[in-house]
């Protein structure tokens, strides 16, 4: 016998405790919430995991509530999830957004690779990440947000997953510039977390100087900054 506390599914459709997001057959099935993430395209045959709709529900909320009105209760119905099913993976919804911050940052990170010889192109592929991270749809909505000051727990009072990742791109690419000769002798690790610090403080100021600093200026100085920094 099944139990009284379930939900019977209807034809096409997954139950709500399922584990992963399952396509569904646009000719069967209708989604319950506008909002919910569905595959398109090619996607459709590959699943979303439960995780990341479960982040993705929480990118919506924290983009249009901001992250003090963002509750886990919240997060689990708009992923279509119960509380349970996210307990399982975060503690909290402090944890689900360092998860959240973490997968978005690596992820624009692997979209632009550090991993090149010249000086000067590194330069450039730092420059390019600092202005996809600003402008990112969630950290970009929190940086200009009043919650910024929140957003400064998750990226500057740790040293998260996040900011591991994008240390060793850093070093990885300080290592080719020396070896290249064109980055100047010194411990990578130590170069790498400065140029993170010049960076991120340029990133995070960026609201606070944008009508003296603009755009094209607002990178060629960054840039500048940082050549200076790593010339030999």
């Amino acid at each position: 016998m099944s139990s009284s506390n379930a939900e019977p599914a209807t034809p096409g459709e997954q139950p709500r405790n399922a584990e992963t997001v399952q396509p569904r057959h646009a000719e069967t099935a209708r989604p319950t919430n506008a909002e919910t993430v569905q595959p398109r395209g090619a996607e459709a045959e590959q699943p979303r995991s439960t995780d990341d709709v479960i982040l993705d529900a929480a990118a919506d909320l924290l983009v249009h509530l901001g992250m003090r009105r963002t509750q886990l209760a919240e997060i689990a119905r708009r992923a279509g999830v119960s509380r349970p099913t996210v307990y399982r993976r975060w503690p909290d919804v402090r944890a689900v957004i360092g998860a959240l911050l973490t997968r978005e940052i690596l992820a624009t990170l692997e979209d632009t690779t550090l991993d090149v010889a010249d000086r000067e192109t590194f330069v450039d592929r730092v420059v390019e990440v600092s202005v996809r991270l600003r402008d990112h749809r969630v950290l970009g909505a929190l940086l200009r947000s009043d919650d910024s000051d929140l957003l400064l727990e998750y990226v500057v009072e740790r040293l998260g997953a996040s900011q591991r990742g994008l240390l060793e791109a850093l070093r990885n690419g300080i290592e080719r510039g020396q070896a290249h000769g064109s980055v100047r002798a010194g411990e990578p690790l130590e170069l790498a977390a400065m140029v993170l610090l010049i960076a991120q403080s340029t990133v995070q100021s960026h609201r606070m100087v944008a009508s003296l600093l603009p755009e094209a200026a607002w990178r060629r100085e960054l840039a500048r900054a940082l050549n200076g920094y790593l010339a030999p």
